[in-house]
């Protein structure tokens, strides 16, 4: 899978340095994967929310924060719309961000 844009995620590690090592290894597994449905996905991140439009929210470091992106399945791009704390998250739309 091809990851839009890295910098979301290491903007966020340099002011949370505790998600580095998570969100660095998820973005490692995710440009190696292959994911063609939701499924492929669950396998991987029993955790994984599934939100209408193709988007996915993972839980980080232990639902610390959360991670929101969309999958272009049939381009196999992924594209980050959110990082940040759960706390955050809360009080964002996960549909719209």
């Amino acid at each position: 899978m091809r990851i839009i844009a890295r910098s979301t995620l290491r903007e966020f590690w340099q002011r949370h340095s505790d998600a580095e090592e998570v969100l660095q290894s998820w973005y490692d597994e995710t440009i190696q994967a292959e994911w063609q449905t939701p499924a492929d996905i669950r396998d991987v991140y029993q955790s994984a929310s599934f939100l209408a439009n193709n988007r996915v929210v993972f839980n980080i470091r232990g639902n610390r924060y959360r991670l929101i992106v969309q999958i272009h399945y049939n381009t196999k791009i992924v594209y980050i719309r959110f990082v940040g704390t759960h706390a955050e998250y809360d009080r964002i739309d996960a549909l719209t961000v």
